[in-house]
């Protein structure tokens, strides 16, 4: 798959390196000669130009992406890009990050949002296929620390449905970090008792990651044998 990424700050590298992970080819737009910092995503394609100006955006190959990521820190400017690579482009998916939750209201279709979102390996799943119901996905890593946060929607039959978070055994290299629900986080309690559908945020260690497949197999059903 073909994506293009403009703006090439921190958030843009996050997105664009995780793409590159899964074999895609990225292209990072950026106006800031401050932003082509292309080592740090050395196999991406890099073009200094305004993403806003539809000769830059051609410039990019615009035409023939899969994808546009507008992941500028302006929300202004991923409006106009938005616009653009949907109205100038015919581009099938346009991913925008939203900056300001206030804004919010104004990344939609009549703008050529398809998805608007605001961190970036949630980007990143967006512009992939959507990630399947019981599968434990890594979506950020903190390079930093090396921890990393993983994210897991509980299926129907799962047999964690009615139980305590209290009753859900973790190392101490993983934390329960939040439950979303509703599209609502929620603060995991002990007391909180896991519905289907929850989406589970879960932050490990580099070392903690071992025990994750063992957690799964407490959240998830086995298949039956044949």
């Amino acid at each position: 798959m073909k994506v293009l990424i403009a703006g090439a700050g921190s958030v843009g590298r996050s997105i664009a390196r995780e793409l590159l992970s899964h074999s895609h080819e990225v292209t990072l737009l950026d106006k800031d000669p401050a932003a082509m910092k292309i080592a740090s995503v050395a196999d991406a394609e890099w073009l200094l130009a305004d993403a806003c100006e539809p000769v830059a955006m051609a410039e990019a190959g615009a035409e023939s992406v899969d994808a546009v990521v507008a992941a500028t820190g302006d929300d202004k400017a991923n409006l106009v890009i938005s616009l653009l690579a949907k109205t100038e482009f015919a581009v099938p998916r346009v991913v925008a990050r939203v900056n300001n939750p206030k804004n919010e209201w104004m990344f939609d279709s009549s703008w050529g949002v398809d998805v608007p979102v605001s961190t970036p390996r949630i980007m990143t799943a967006l512009v992939e296929e959507a990630v399947a119901v019981g599968d434990l996905v890594k979506v950020f890593t903190f390079h930093q620390s090396g921890a990393s946060m993983f994210e897991m929607t509980l299926p129907e039959d799962s047999p964690a449905i009615g139980r305590q978070v209290g009753s859900l055994r973790l190392s101490g290299e993983v934390v329960l970090a939040s439950i979303v629900r509703s599209g609502r986080p929620l603060a995991p309690g002990a007391q909180e008792v896991f519905e289907a559908g929850d989406q589970l945020l879960l932050v490990a260690s580099a070392t903690g990651e071992e025990s994750l497949p063992g957690l799964r197999g407490l959240l998830v059903r086995a298949p039956e044998a044949t």
